[in-house]
């Protein structure tokens, strides 16, 4: 499982979150997600920690801390929910065509 970082400055690099979270355990992956269309990041990341006691460990100790002048919020990663609608003339019966 990993633990979700969200609230974070938009300066904040790979380097700088593995550094953070090692104080707490062993970090085996971080992940910080830009936006597709601007290349910028997104202000939020993930990090994988070595066991589930270093993720509750560093969960309890930095969600809520200020770090870079912003409040962290910092909780066990939830998995993605695929909500994503696809809009336009989608109907649940499928049905495309238009009646005038």
């Amino acid at each position: 499982m990993s633990v979700y970082v969200g609230n974070l400055s938009y300066e904040v690099t790979r380097e700088d979150l593995t550094t953070v979270f090692e104080e707490y355990g062993t970090v085996s992956r971080v992940s910080l997600p830009s936006d597709r269309e601007t290349g910028r990041p997104r202000g939020f990341g993930f990090v994988e920690m070595g066991s589930e006691d270093e993720e509750a460990k560093a969960i309890e100790s930095l969600d809520g801390a200020e770090w870079m002048g912003r409040e962290l919020k910092v909780n066990k990663a939830r998995p993605r929910e695929n909500n994503r609608s696809g809009g336009g003339n989608y109907r649940r019966d499928n049905n495309l065509s238009r009646n005038y």
